[in-house]
């Protein structure tokens, strides 16, 4: 395992800048996930920290040692990353066992030494007696676990993967996110892994790296992701979440406030010092919000969808036209229909600090 060091990493294609001003800490054998939409520049991100773009401006550093910038710049083989890719990167000619074994050629191992170190790497993803099977003949879940045991074969300090679960059908992505948890167990090695999908991120990493328009921001465990975006934009993007204007009517102590909502008094969280000023922002999630016939706002119903255990509606709120919020039910509504909505939590956002976001806040959240 290894620890990476990344200081203001910037890459420019042209003018435009993929990556820009990036500075982040991960620890030694810790499981980070980039998060973020088509564009953000995750993907380009992780192509530089395995090497295979060039820094425009920065520094990364491996445990210390400088392997990109001040005028260095450390070849992908020499780096001791192993990267998993969506297309899974296998040799279409060679068998399960050359292509687990092959990175083992290319160092040198041979004989008993490289056959031992494949069929352990291949047991350690449960793909013992695959080892004469064609790429052609698995399927997406099993390509993907030999690309897991190529890179176990290596012992690799660093493990680099790139959307590995895209191509997956949704059942198979479950049991995938498994493996890589165990995978992650038994080699403690560092992994970066980049998704656009949260639930994988929330799922599997120690920590989430939420990334906008080459810039990384907010950096923290899944649950403080989802219940304490650092901006406004990390707050609309995780967990499909709802901003709306608020009031402020005083801070209650140093982790509440009490605020007025479309009408309604309630105590929200909020970070030690935050509740300054009138106007507020204010985070919602659906899950903390409830249909009921008494308490919290009155709103009217625009659309109701059935999900079994519960429904989830689309409210209007009489106080605020036009704003509409997903909010859970214990059972469906006609559309047009009137219903209070309870909010069980909320998390303020004070104005100004929307879209502020620096790297060095995000190391810190």
């Amino acid at each position: 395992m290894a620890a990476i060091t990344l200081k203001a990493v910037t890459r420019r294609f042209g003018t435009n800048a993929a990556v820009s001003n990036v500075s982040l800490d991960i620890a030694a054998g810790e499981f980070v996930a980039l998060l973020g939409p088509s564009g953000c520049g995750k993907t380009t991100l992780l192509r530089l920290i395995a090497g295979f773009e060039q820094l425009s401006e920065g520094e990364i550093a491996f445990d210390g040692r400088c392997v990109a910038g001040r005028g260095t710049h450390v070849p992908p083989e020499e780096r001791n990353a192993a990267i998993v890719f969506q297309s899974y990167a296998l040799w279409p000619h060679m068998s399960v066992g050359e292509n687990v074994g092959y990175p083992l050629r290319v160092r040198g191992v041979r004989g008993t030494a490289r056959a031992e170190k494949v069929a352990a790497a291949l047991a350690a993803v449960d793909l013992t007696g695959f080892e004469g099977r064609r790429p052609a003949d698995l399927s997406g879940g099993q390509r993907q676990r030999v690309a897991l045991a190529r890179c176990l074969a290596m012992d690799p300090a660093i493990v680099l993967l790139d959307e590995p679960l895209a191509n997956l059908d949704v059942n198979l992505r479950a049991a995938m996110e498994d493996t890589f948890r165990e995978f992650h167990e038994k080699t403690g090695a560092t992994m970066v892994y980049v998704t656009h999908d949260q639930a994988e991120a929330m799922a599997m990493a120690d920590r989430v790296a939420v990334m906008e328009k080459g810039r990384v921001l907010q950096v923290s465990a899944p649950e403080t992701l989802y219940r304490e975006p650092a901006n406004e934009t990390v707050a609309r993007f995780v967990g499909n979440g709802r901003v709306v204007d608020c009031r402020i009517l005083g801070e209650t102590d140093g982790g509440h406030a009490e605020v007025q909502l479309f009408g309604a008094r309630l105590v929200v969280r909020c970070a030690p010092g935050a509740a300054h000023g009138r106007d507020g922002l204010l985070g919602l999630k659906a899950d903390d919000l409830v249909a009921g016939d008494a308490g919290g706002f009155a709103a009217r119903v625009r659309k109701a969808t059935f999900k079994g255990s519960h429904a989830i509606l689309e409210v209007e709120p009489d106080a605020a036209p036009g704003t509409i919020l997903p909010v859970r039910s214990d059972r469906m509504r006609p559309v047009a229909s009137a219903v209070q909505v309870a909010v069980t939590d909320a998390w303020l956002l004070p104005r100004g600090e929307a879209d502020d976001a620096t790297e060095g806040a995000a190391e810190a959240a």
